[in-house]
């Protein structure tokens, strides 16, 4: 088989990493040394990075984090009380995700809850799960207006197959929250709807 047609059935095929892979391998002349099962293997390889790579792209460009942060960034040396222990435990492949528990990250203002809160919900994205960050003011205006445009269905079930939902500013958007909270609770009286929220 000619190099160029089988190089373009593999890009149709969108085994883009093997394409590289396989560029890669012919200008290295030691790779020519290699069995075809190692050389296989290598494109293989390439090909699970490639693709894990644009799924970790697609997944960060999904998150809209609204700060590029990471755990290995956080500083500890400054005084905000951060337990090391506690941010390793909870950075242990993200297993708090997987356990559906909540983290509140309190504190004063400028102290980093939002760099700290996005450090986290971008482990849990390299740990393959999903986030998103919004801030609570847009998070409750958007909640009070999908009722009178019929888009709240849609947005609670988009909501809830987030599996980190970063919520910023929270405090700041309490009163508003509060009102949300009622207008809900009449919306599940006048439906009779017996489902439980926390």
């Amino acid at each position: 088989m000619l190099k160029q047609p089988m190089i373009e059935k593999l890009a149709a095929m969108r085994l883009v990493g093997m394409v590289e892979a396989l560029k890669t391998q012919e200008q290295d002349p030691a790779a020519r040394e290699l069995s075809f099962s190692e050389r296989f293997g290598l494109l293989v390889d390439q090909q699970w990075n490639w693709r894990e790579n644009q799924a970790l792209g697609q997944r960060m460009k999904n998150a809209k984090l609204r700060v590029n942060a990471c755990v290995e960034e956080i500083d500890y040396r400054t005084a905000r009380g951060l337990d090391k222990s506690v941010i390793r435990a909870l950075t242990q492949e993200s297993a708090w995700v997987g356990t559906h528990e909540n983290i509140f990250v309190l504190g004063p203002t400028g102290v980093g809850k939002s760099f700290l809160a996005c450090a986290l919900a971008q482990k849990a994205c390299r740990d393959v799960y999903s986030a998103f960050y919004t801030r609570a003011q847009t998070l409750f205006r958007d909640l009070a207006m999908a009722p009178a445009d019929g888009s709240l269905r849609s947005l609670l079930t988009r909501l809830s197959r987030i599996d980190v939902l970063v919520i910023d500013d929270w405090v700041m958007a309490q009163h508003n929250a509060h009102r949300i909270e009622m207008r809900g609770d009449s919306m599940r009286r006048n439906r009779g709807d017996k489902s439980a929220r926390s």
